[in-house]
């Protein structure tokens, strides 16, 4: 039986291709770089993924991530490289700025209360995060919120994890799950836990070996049905 939830935030309860597209276009017209085309977007994106992985890994620290991946993209696209601190900077609280919700997923978490207790786990920034959940009421509907950047580890280190379980007070981690797009911090971060793991998974891609998934959604509204199963 299922008592908690730990929520990932961006690309699970919130769509943060949207506001990630929103917040550099933004950025790009305050600095006068020209036009931030669909392939460049695309292209920031993969290369934020690949930075936020090795940190996951312990190759490089935080602050390396958030500064290098704007060094490696403006040097790709011919852009000063030497003005990535400060548009990092001015890059955080504008990811709070634009809200689209998955799935419902406030009428989801509120449909929860109640049944579950239910977390934020979030690698996000704090100015970032903080600003999304205010903006979007979801920080008020949960129990708690732990972002890693206040823990001081990462998903999918078991030393997040630990920390959370400790704050929350929950010894049978059995009756814990996390529900996250990402395998390499969410479902990894419950594997490396022991506790339940739910993927959320829009695309439908299939489940890599090395992944230990208890359960794949591609709508959120799915996690219903699943509790109650659980119940």
């Amino acid at each position: 039986m299922i008592k908690t939830i730990l929520w990932d935030v961006d690309g699970t309860l919130l769509d943060f291709d949207a506001a990630e597209k929103a917040a550099i276009r933004a950025l790009f017209s305050e600095y006068a770089l020209g036009q931030c085309t669909e392939g460049m977007l695309a292209r920031y994106s993969e290369i934020n993924a690949i930075w936020w992985q090795r940190l996951e890994r312990k190759e490089i620290t935080r602050k390396e991530v958030l500064v290098g991946r704007f060094e490696q993209f403006f040097e790709e696209y011919g852009i000063d490289t030497r003005i990535a601190a400060e548009f990092n900077e001015k890059y955080q609280p504008r990811l709070g700025e634009t809200i689209v919700f998955r799935d419902d997923s406030p009428e989801i978490i509120k449909a929860l209360k109640g049944n579950v207790k239910q977390y934020v786990v979030s690698n996000g920034t704090v100015v970032a995060q903080t600003k999304k959940l205010e903006r979007s009421k979801l920080g008020e509907m949960m129990d708690g919120i732990f972002l890693s950047e206040r823990i001081g580890k990462e998903k999918p280190d078991p030393a997040f994890f630990m920390d959370v379980f400790s704050q929350i007070h929950t010894d049978d981690l059995s009756t814990v799950m996390i529900v996250g797009d990402s395998l390499t911090s969410d479902i990894q971060g419950g594997m490396n836990a022991g506790i339940k793991t739910c993927w959320y998974n829009p695309g439908k891609k299939p489940v890599p070996d090395s992944y230990r998934v208890d359960y794949v959604i591609s709508n959120l509204h799915e996690l219903i049905s699943i509790l109650n199963v659980e119940n």
